[in-house]
C-alpha cells in the first residue's frame, strides 16, 4: 500500500486523484480552447536536402561559454568512421539520403541496404521494411511520410513522418508545429497494468522492485533475463512505423535511471536497457520521429507510485535522505545530458524530462525550483545557451495545476512546462460515455465539453505565461477501469468489467470514446497519448485496460486514424475560450533573443543549494546524510561505428570534455538509512556540513569504461 500522505487516499495509477469534473486540474481550466487551423509545411521546404549545422567547438580543460562549446578533434582529412552499429545485437543507423519526392523509394548508387528487400535508402508508403531479426513488413504510410535508411550517412535526419511534419534536418517550430505524440510506456520501467503478464507470474509483486527480486529467483524462468527479452520484443521497429502512419510525429520515451547504474542492494536490472534505447533512437531517425526523453524514475521515488521503480515512500526532496537522493538524481541528469547534447542526436531528442511526476503537494514548489535550476545549470553548461544548443527541458507541474508556475525562473533557455490530465481517477468516472449529446450529433455525453472546458483555457493561458506547454500524458480513460490500473491490490468497481473488454463495445460507444478523445486532443494542443501499447493479461489473453492503448484503439475505431481531425473539436462543440494563444512566444522562451538571462532576482531566491530546509526531515540540511563529490561518474556508450561516417563518435557518449567533475559516492567510513526506506527514519550518518572541512580523497576518473554488452 502506497505511504503518500497526502493523498488521503491510496493512488497506484498514472496520476494522483484528481478533483473530477466540478474542479478543473488547474486554476485556469475552466473555460476551452479553440484551436489554431493545423498549419503544413511548404513542399519545397518539406523536400529541402539541408546539411545538418555543427557548432564550432574547442577542446580544452576549461569551460567555454555558451557558443563555444569543445567539438571531438577530427580524425584527419581522409574518411571518417562509420556504418554498421553492433551492440550485442546489431544495431544498425542505417538512415539516409532521400531522393526528390517524399515518399519515393529507390537507392542513390552509394550504397545499399540490408534491411531493405530492395537495396534501397528510402521508401514511402508500400515500401518492404526487413528487421534485424529478418521479419519483412509492408510500411504503410497514407500521410506523405518516408523512412531514410543510408549505410552510408548513418546519422542522416532527412526522413519524415508526414507531409505536415518538418523532417529532423529542420527547426521545430512550437508556434506553428503541432505535437501530436504517444508515449511509450511500459517498455524500459515497469508498470503492472502495461505488463500484466508479469505480475500475474509473480503473484505479489506491486512495482519493478519486487518484480526484479522475484525474477531473479526464478532462474528457471531466465532470470532477470526476462526484462532484457522484454526490452527486445515489446516495441519493434515495426511500432515506429506504424507510429509514423498514424499521422503521429512524437514519441515521449520513459527511461530508467538503472539504465545508467545502480547502488547497493538495488534489485534493478542494470546497465542493460541503454542499448535498446539508443536502437530506439535510431528507429525514431528512420521514421522521422522526434523523441522527448523522460528521465522515468528517480534514486528514492520522487511520488511513491509504483512507476517510480518502488511503490511506498517519497525519498527525493524529503525526508532523511531526500538531499542524497537528489545529488544522485543530478548526476544521472548530467550524464544523460552529456549523451544527447552530441550533434548525432540533438535532432532525434529536442526534449528532456528532468523528473516525472514529482508530487509537488509533499516536496514543495521552492525545494522543487531549487532542484531545477541546478539541473538546468548542469545541462546549459554541457550544452550552451540559445536555440540549437541542446533540448529543451522539460518541468512537471507536479499535480498542483499549470498557473503557479507562471513566474518560473523568467529569462531561462527553453524550458517546457508538462502536464497530465485525466479524468479517470476523479470520482464521477460512472458517468455515461456511450449515449449521443443533448442535440443528437455528437456522442460521448458530458465528456468532450467536459475536456474543452476543463483543460482548453489552462493550456491557452500557460502557452502565454509560462511559454510552451504540453501534456506529456493523458488517455482515452474516462473511468479507472483497467486490470492493475491503481496497482496490482486494487479493488475494480462493480461497473469495470465492460470497460475492460472492448470486445463488448458497440458503435455508440466507440463514437463516444472517439469524441471525448479529440476533444481531449484539441483542448491539450500539444499531447502525448498515455500510451502506445498495452500487453495482454496471461489470463485472459487480451487487453484488460483497452482504453489506455492508443494501437488497440486505432485498429477498431475509438482513436482517429487522422489527428488531425481532432482541430477545432472545442470549437464545434460551441465550447469557446475567453484567452487565445496567438502562437507567438517571447524570444527567450524559445531559445532567441534574451535566452539564458533568467532574472537576478529571481535566480538568487533559489540558488541556495541544498535547500535549507526539505519537509520529512527531522533535522535541519545541513545534518541530513548527503553523499560527496569525489566519486567516478558512469557513462552512456555510444555505438560502434566504423566505416566513411560523417562523424566519429566518442565512445563513451560525452559530449563536452572540459567537464571532468567527479560524481557522487558515499562519505568513506558513513552509515548511510536506506534511501529507498521510510522517510521519518533518524539519520544515522550526520553531520557532513562537519566533514566538508575535511580534505577530499582524490577523485576518480572521469569515466568508466562501458560495460561489455552480451
Amino acid at each position: 500500500m502506497s505511504q503518500l500522505n497526502p493523498p488521503s487516499a491510496p493512488f497506484f495509477g498514472r496520476e494522483p486523484p484528481s478533483p473530477g469534473l466540478s474542479t478543473p486540474r488547474d486554476s485556469y481550466a475552466s473555460t476551452p480552447t479553440q484551436k489554431e487551423p493545423l498549419l503544413e509545411q511548404d513542399a519545397s521546404a518539406r523536400n529541402s536536402d539541408v546539411p545538418r549545422e555543427y557548432d564550432p567547438r574547442a577542446s580544452g580543460a576549461a569551460r567555454k561559454p555558451w557558443y563555444k562549446r569543445p567539438l571531438w578533434l577530427a580524425v584527419g582529412a581522409a574518411a571518417f568512421v562509420a556504418v554498421v552499429l553492433v551492440i550485442v545485437l546489431p544495431i544498425v543507423f542505417t538512415v539516409g539520403k532521400k531522393h526528390g519526392l517524399a515518399g519515393g523509394s529507390g537507392t542513390d548508387g552509394s550504397g545499399s541496404n540490408p534491411q531493405s528487400p530492395t537495396g534501397a535508402t528510402t521508401g514511402g508508403n508500400g515500401s518492404e521494411v526487413i528487421m534485424e531479426d529478418g521479419t519483412k513488413f509492408t510500411y504503410i504510410n497514407n500521410f506523405g511520410g518516408f523512412w531514410v535508411q543510408d549505410p552510408n550517412d548513418p546519422f542522416n535526419n532527412n526522413a519524415q513522418p508526414n507531409s505536415w511534419t518538418p523532417p529532423l534536418n529542420q527547426t521545430w517550430d512550437w508556434g506553428k508545429n503541432r505535437v501530436f505524440g504517444v508515449n511509450l510506456g511500459g517498455w524500459f520501467v515497469i508498470e503492472p497494468f502495461i505488463m500484466p503478464s508479469f505480475f500475474q507470474k509473480y503473484n505479489g509483486t506491486v512495482d519493478e522492485w519486487t518484480l526484479s527480486i522475484a525474477m531473479a529467483n526464478d532462474t528457471a524462468s531466465g532470470g532477470l533475463q526476462q526484462l532484457e527479452d522484454h526490452y527486445n520484443t515489446f516495441i519493434t521497429e515495426q511500432d515506429f512505423a506504424e507510429i509514423a502512419g498514424a499521422g503521429l510525429n512524437w514519441v515521449r520515451l520513459p527511461i530508467p535511471f538503472w539504465a545508467i547504474d545502480k547502488w547497493d542492494d538495488e534489485p534493478f536490472l542494470a546497465k542493460v536497457c541503454w542499448k535498446y534505447i539508443v536502437r530506439a533512437f535510431s528507429w525514431a531517425r528512420k521514421y522521422g520521429i522526434r523523441v522527448n526523453l523522460d528521465l522515468h524514475t528517480i534514486p528514492g521515488s520522487q511520488n511513491g507510485y509504483n512507476h517510480s521503480g518502488k511503490l511506498g515512500s517519497i525519498n527525493f526532496l524529503n525526508g532523511i535522505m531526500g538531499v542524497a537522493n537528489a545529488q544522485r538524481a543530478l548526476d544521472y541528469v548530467r550524464i544523460i545530458a552529456e549523451f544527447i547534447a552530441q550533434p548525432e542526436y540533438q535532432n532525434v531528442i529536442p526534449i528532456f524530462g528532468m523528473v516525472n511526476e514529482p508530487l509537488l503537494g509533499i516536496i514543495g514548489q521552492d525545494e522543487l525550483t531549487r532542484f531545477y535550476l541546478q539541473g538546468y545549470d548542469e545541462i546549459r553548461a554541457i550544452t550552451g545557451i540559445g536555440e540549437g544548443h541542446g533540448p529543451y527541458i522539460s518541468i512537471h507541474d507536479g499535480f498542483q495545476g499549470l498557473g503557479i508556475w507562471k513566474d518560473f525562473l523568467p529569462g531561462a533557455d527553453r524550458f517546457i512546462l508538462d502536464t497530465h490530465p485525466y479524468f479517470a481517477f476523479g470520482g464521477m468516472q460512472n458517468v455515461p460515455i456511450a449515449v449521443p449529446d443533448d442535440d443528437g450529433d455528437n456522442y460521448g455525453g458530458t465528456w468532450p465539453k467536459q475536456a474543452c472546458l476543463s483543460w482548453g483555457i489552462g493550456q491557452n493561458q500557460s502557452q502565454l505565461d509560462f511559454g510552451v506547454t504540453i501534456a506529456g500524458e493523458f488517455s482515452a480513460g474516462f473511468n479507472p477501469c483497467g486490470l492493475f490500473l491503481q496497482g496490482v491490490d486494487e479493488t475494480i468497481p462493480d461497473y469495470c468489467p465492460f470497460w475492460m473488454d472492448s470486445s463488448q463495445w458497440n458503435e455508440t460507444t466507440k463514437a463516444g470514446l472517439m469524441q471525448f478523445t479529440l476533444a481531449s486532443m484539441d483542448a491539450l494542443q500539444h499531447w502525448f497519448f498515455w500510451t502506445w501499447k498495452i500487453g495482454n493479461s496471461s489470463t485472459t489473453n487480451t487487453v484488460q485496460c483497452p482504453l489506455w492503448s492508443y494501437k488497440l484503439g486505432l485498429e477498431n475505431g475509438w482513436i482517429p486514424t487522422d489527428p488531425r481531425q481532432a482541430v477545432g473539436k472545442c470549437g464545434a462543440l460551441n465550447v469557446t475560450a475567453p484567452v487565445q494563444f496567438n502562437g507567438s512566444y517571447q524570444a527567450w522562451q524559445t531559445g532567441g533573443a534574451g535566452a539564458g538571462t533568467i532574472d537576478p532576482t529571481v535566480s538568487s531566491s533559489y540558488a541556495q543549494w541544498p535547500p535549507a530546509q526539505i519537509s520529512g526531515a527531522s533535522v535541519p540540511v545541513a545534518q541530513l546524510p548527503m553523499y560527496t563529490a569525489t566519486g567516478a561518474v558512469e557513462t552512456l556508450p555510444n555505438p560502434t561505428v566504423s566505416g566513411p561516417a560523417s562523424k566519429t563518435l566518442s565512445p563513451y557518449g560525452w559530449d563536452d570534455p572540459s567537464d571532468t567533475a567527479p560524481g557522487v559516492t558515499e562519505i568513506a567510513g558513513c552509515s548511510y538509512p536506506d534511501a529507498w526506506g521510510p522517510a521519518s527514519l533518524p539519520p544515522v550518518c550526520t553531520g557532513p556540513a562537519s566533514k566538508r572541512g575535511v580534505a577530499r580523497e582524490v577523485p576518480a576518473p572521469l569515466v568508466t569504461p562501458p560495460p561489455a554488452w552480451r
